[in-house]
């Protein structure tokens, strides 16, 4: 096997992602402090074409020299706002029709493999701050908490690592919708 050179992986331009379909999909940044986060939600979301990024409360926005490490440019192709509540984005987005699901750890949560997205819906999906998670009352506002398993030692994933895990599980789960 030869590995493939950058041209040749036929990827899109910033111009041709702004034009393409997107995934029904935002992601909501919750309170995120680490601006190399904040750059690896930006380039999983541009993989998966996901629709919108919005960056809430102290999640610092672009351009930023640490965001840009570590997006590679994708903050120039996925659409992103900044919001200073988010619980109130969470509301303002439900009132549009969009289901809210905070990724946490919580009572009544539904484990990711077993949650299926219905194709017709668009979803937002909220990230919460590396140490604190997810604020209680957006975890209250939402419309249901999805969590990732975990079978080790440790309480938590990365929120750049827990981001990737879910946006390529919703747009693998809503492919096979098609």
């Amino acid at each position: 096997m030869r590995k493939l050179a950058n041209a040749e992986l036929n990827r899109l331009t910033v111009d041709d992602f702004k034009k393409a379909p997107k995934t029904p999909l935002i992601v909501i940044l919750d309170n995120i402090r680490s601006l190399n986060n904040i750059g690896s939600v930006f380039r999983s979301s541009d993989a998966f074409l996901i629709e919108k990024i919005y960056l809430c409360g102290i999640t610092a926005t672009p351009p930023h020299k640490d965001i840009q490490k570590t997006a590679l440019g994708a903050t120039d192709s996925v659409a992103w706002e900044y919001k200073d509540q988010t619980l109130e984005l969470v509301q303002e987005l439900q009132n549009k029709g969009t289901k809210v699901l905070a990724i946490e750890q919580a009572e009544h949560a539904t484990q990711l493999h077993d949650f299926t997205p219905k194709a017709q819906e668009k979803y937002a999906l909220v990230f919460g701050n590396e140490v604190k998670g997810v604020d209680q009352e957006v975890v209250t506002a939402c419309d249901g908490v999805l969590e990732i398993p975990q079978f080790g030692t440790k309480h938590s994933l990365n929120i750049s690592v827990s981001a990737g895990l879910v946006i390529w599980d919703f747009w693998s789960k809503l492919q096979g919708l098609k």
